[in-house]
């Protein structure tokens, strides 16, 4: 480790706190990390820099991933975890410590380039029910001052990131009558204030998806960037032709009746699912992330702030096999790049029509090729229903949802996926093929043109014994 006095690496970090205000251009990636089988984090940072990502929006502080970060020059966005929120909002000692040993710490010549501190993750979403309301603004203020005391981190900005559902039209349409929540509304405005007096922006995540997902009336062409839509949103002298603008400006005119009419936004979260559900698949997602790219970094903004690149974090790097399945089974399934670090789609995350694709992770190491499947000939019914109920009460078995890849391959083949998932995080035992004798290994692969059945990536050896814990272990496609 180099010193961290040096006049040159000083000299950088005033230069960027001169430029923090200025628009940050490229597209930005959340990384996140529920999933119980994971690349390794050289690999996954290689991946970063390999694929032109210049900013990576990250969920905790985790020591080996901002170690593999270090020295790519990428933008990092480290988080603290809402569960951290009461402590830190009562202690400012703790802020101190917190900020020291995950800021500090990297900020040597040649380490992290951390732009952004995230307190919490969504703590105002209505569905918390208020959990967060009194620690989330204590907190943010500690770790801000902590921060602003350490002359390595003084260029480092607190925010917290919201849900859009924060603010609302109040005809459920127009923009222009964008304002908060009424129930967080004078907390919201005491926020703002903060945000403002150091120059912090506004983080939101917008899912033009979940619109979508949660409305059936939703017409589908509004979530896309290509103008298809037979009926724009009119609002005064404005037309939106996609749902993100006007989500967007609906912000921008909360911002504005509130006095903060300037307020850089940042949006921490966008993207599309490409599996658990109906309209989550590839193609969708292809044609909305690669609208938004060229949306954002066109310059062409929105009605209400033309002119202006967007900072924007797409959700996400990989799927996430162990996150909760409560708002659908779309919620494992975000990724741009399969488990193993293979693109599920191409995608020019340049916006400029380079056709500059994503490319896969490098020396992914996999299991031995090998599967297993449901015996032939005749079984009972209920047999086969306790011992898929058995492997998916264990595994990941999202894909064979209604409107999913595999929902097609009826009753036998259910339970050949069910079981070769099981198979597959367990380790590839014989004994885990078993299934009451139901179960055979095979070296064909049983997959067809819409469903996969994966094989194990070789790495996290551990994550088996977390299975029969009862943990979820991620897998690969190969």
């Amino acid at each position: 480790m180099k010193p961290i006095n040096s006049s040159l690496f000083s000299l950088i970090l005033l230069l960027s706190s001169a430029m923090l205000l200025k628009e940050s251009v490229g597209i930005g990636v959340n990384w996140g990390q529920m999933a119980t089988h994971r690349l390794p984090p050289k690999t996954v940072a290689q991946m970063l820099v390999d694929n032109g990502f210049n900013k990576v929006k990250l969920f905790d502080a985790d020591p080996k991933t901002l170690q593999a970060l270090a020295g790519t020059g990428i933008e990092v966005m480290v988080a603290i975890p809402n569960f951290m929120l009461q402590e830190l909002s009562e202690d400012p000692q703790a802020a101190v410590e917190w900020v020291a040993e995950n800021v500090t710490a990297y900020l040597y010549d040649g380490g992290v380039n951390i732009k952004y501190v995230a307190v919490g993750n969504e703590p105002f979403l209505a569905t918390y029910h208020g959990s967060f309301t009194h620690t989330t603004l204590p907190a943010l203020k500690n770790i801000q001052s902590a921060l602003s005391s350490s002359p390595l981190s003084s260029h480092i900005k607190a925010t917290v990131p919201f849900n859009a559902d924060i603010y609302f039209s109040s005809d459920s349409s127009l923009p222009s009558l964008g304002d908060f929540r009424p129930d967080i509304r004078n907390l919201t405005l005491d926020l703002l204030l903060h945000l403002h007096l150091h120059r912090s922006p506004f983080l939101v995540n917008i899912y033009p998806f979940l619109s979508l997902a949660s409305d059936s009336h939703f017409p589908l062409p509004f979530a896309f960037f290509d103008n298809r839509t037979a009926k724009p949103l009119l609002d005064g002298k404005a037309t939106y032709s996609n749902v993100f603008d006007a989500n967007f400006d609906t912000l921008v005119w909360a911002l504005s009746n509130a006095g903060y009419p300037d307020m850089p936004i940042v949006i921490g979260e966008i993207g599309w699912p490409t599996d658990g559900g109906m309209h989550a698949n590839v193609e969708l997602a292809r044609e909305f992330n690669q609208g938004l790219i060229n949306h954002v970094l066109s310059g062409q903004g929105t009605p209400m702030r033309r002119g202006a690149n967007i900072e924007v974090y797409m959700f996400s790097l990989f799927d996430e096999d162990a996150k909760s399945i409560e708002p659908g089974n779309f919620e494992r399934h975000w990724g741009i790049f399969e488990y193993d670090g293979k693109p599920k789609y191409e995608l020019d995350i340049s916006g400029r029509g380079k056709r500059r694709y994503l490319v896969g992770a490098r020396g992914v190491e996999y299991m031995e090729r090998r599967w297993c499947v449901m015996r032939e000939g005749k079984v009972e019914e209920w047999e086969v229903k306790e011992g898929v109920e058995h492997a998916c009460g264990q595994v990941d078995c999202t894909a064979l949802g209604y409107g999913s890849s595999c929902n097609h391959l009826g009753a036998r083949g259910n339970a050949s996926y069910a079981f070769n998932m099981y198979y597959q995080v367990r380790g590839q035992g014989d004994e885990d093929c078993d299934f009451e004798g139901l179960g055979v290994v095979t070296e064909v692969d049983p997959s067809d043109g819409r469903c996969r059945f994966p094989v194990m990536i070789a790495y996290g050896r551990a994550a088996v014994t977390a299975v029969k814990r009862g943990a979820v272990v991620v897998v690969a496609i190969v």
